[in-house]
């Protein structure tokens, strides 16, 4: 089940809920018991990204040889 961050709108805690994604946009308490919150957009990293675009995979490193068919170079 998805985890949702929301933000109330009447005392200004933010909070998250993991709730179905058909739930996502129903009403939410905080736990001050206020049901005016707003789902907020959340952010994610990609780990292993260098400089250039998150949204492509990095190229798997060529094979150099080797019995075990990894990169390390090993000639097992």
């Amino acid at each position: 089940m998805p985890l949702y961050e929301y933000r109330c709108r009447t005392c200004d805690e933010t909070f998250e809920l993991r709730r179905p994604m058909s739930e996502s946009s129903a009403p939410a308490e905080c736990t001050s018991g206020h049901l005016d919150s707003v789902r907020l957009l959340s952010v994610f990293s990609s780990v292993g990204a260098a400089s250039g675009a998150a949204s492509s995979p990095s190229p798997a490193p060529a094979a150099r040889g080797g019995v075990c068919g990894s990169s390390c170079g090993c000639h097992h």
